[in-house]
C-alpha cells in the first residue's frame, strides 16, 4: 500500500498542473478561512497561503524549481493583473485629477521616506553595506526592485525575498496601522497601501473595496516609476556605493 501511495505521488509531482492546482486550492481555502473568521489581519490569505504552500514543499521534498515549474501559469498572469488594475482606476478618474497634486507630493514623499528608512536603520543595526543595498528598493514591486537591487550593488535574490516580507507586512498590518493614524478616506488609504507594499498590499487593499484597491494599484505603478530614479542618487549622496 505504502509502495503504490509513493508511486501515485511520484506520478502526480511529474504532472505539471499539480503545483498549479494545489496553489489554486490553497488560496481557496486560505480566503474561505480569512471570511470565516471575520477577515482578522493576522490571516490574511496571501500570508497563509505562503506558508502553507512553503510547508508542503518542505513535507514532500519538492524543489521550489519544480513548484514553479508546475505553477508558473499564477506568474505569467502576474502581468495581465497588473494591467487590469487600469480598469478600476480609469473608473475613478475624477477623483484622480482632483486629487493629483497631493498624491504625486505624497508618492515623492514616500518613495524618499521608504529609501532613507531602511538606510538609517540598517545602519543603526550594523548591516553590511551588500545588505544594505539590498534593502534599499524594498518597497517596489519585486522585478524592479531586483533591477534596481542589481545596479547599485546589492543583492537581487535578498532583494526579493525582502520584498516579499515587505508586502505580507504592509498587507496584514497596513490597514489596522492607517486605522490607527485615523485616515478614512479610501483614496488615501489605498494609496498608502500600494506606495509602502506594492502588489501583495494592492491584493489586500481590493479585498477592502475597489476604490482603496484603484489607488493602491496606481501607487505601486508610479512608485515603480519613481524608486528608480531616486534610489540611485540617494545612494551615491550618501556613500553607500
Amino acid at each position: 500500500m505504502g509502495e503504490r501511495l509513493t508511486s501515485i505521488w511520484v506520478y502526480l509531482a511529474q504532472t505539471p498542473l499539480l503545483w498549479l492546482t494545489a496553489t489554486l486550492i490553497i488560496f481557496q481555502l486560505t480566503n474561505w478561512l480569512y471570511k470565516r473568521a471575520g477577515k482578522p489581519p493576522w490571516l490574511n490569505p496571501v500570508l497563509t497561503a505562503i506558508i502553507l504552500i512553503a510547508a508542503l514543499l518542505v513535507v514532500t521534498g519538492t524543489p521550489y524549481q519544480a513548484y514553479f515549474d508546475g505553477a508558473q501559469f499564477v506568474h505569467f498572469l502576474l502581468g495581465p493583473a497588473t494591467v487590469a488594475l487600469a480598469i478600476p482606476l480609469y473608473e475613478q478618474r475624477k477623483t484622480l485629477k482632483r486629487l493629483l497634486m497631493p498624491l504625486l507630493g505624497a508618492l515623492l514623499t514616500g518613495s524618499v521616506a521608504a529609501v532613507l528608512t531602511v538606510i538609517a536603520f540598517a545602519r543603526l543595526l550594523g548591516v553590511s553595506a551588500p545588505s544594505t543595498l539590498s534593502l534599499v528598493p524594498k518597497s517596489v514591486t519585486s522585478p524592479v526592485a531586483m533591477g534596481i537591487a542589481e545596479k547599485i550593488g546589492g543583492i537581487p535574490s535578498l532583494t526579493a525575498v525582502m520584498v516579499i516580507l515587505t508586502g505580507i507586512f504592509g498587507a496584514v498590518a497596513g490597514p489596522s496601522i492607517i486605522d490607527l493614524i485615523g485616515v478614512k478616506e479610501p483614496e488615501v488609504r489605498g494609496f498608502s497601501i500600494g506606495l509602502a507594499s506594492h502588489g501583495i498590499g494592492t491584493a489586500r487593499a481590493f479585498q477592502i473595496d475597489e476604490v482603496t484597491g484603484a489607488f493602491s494599484g496606481m501607487a505601486m505603478g508610479m512608485n515603480a516609476c519613481v524608486t528608480p530614479l531616486i534610489a540611485p542618487v540617494l545612494v551615491s549622496l550618501l556613500h553607500l556605493t
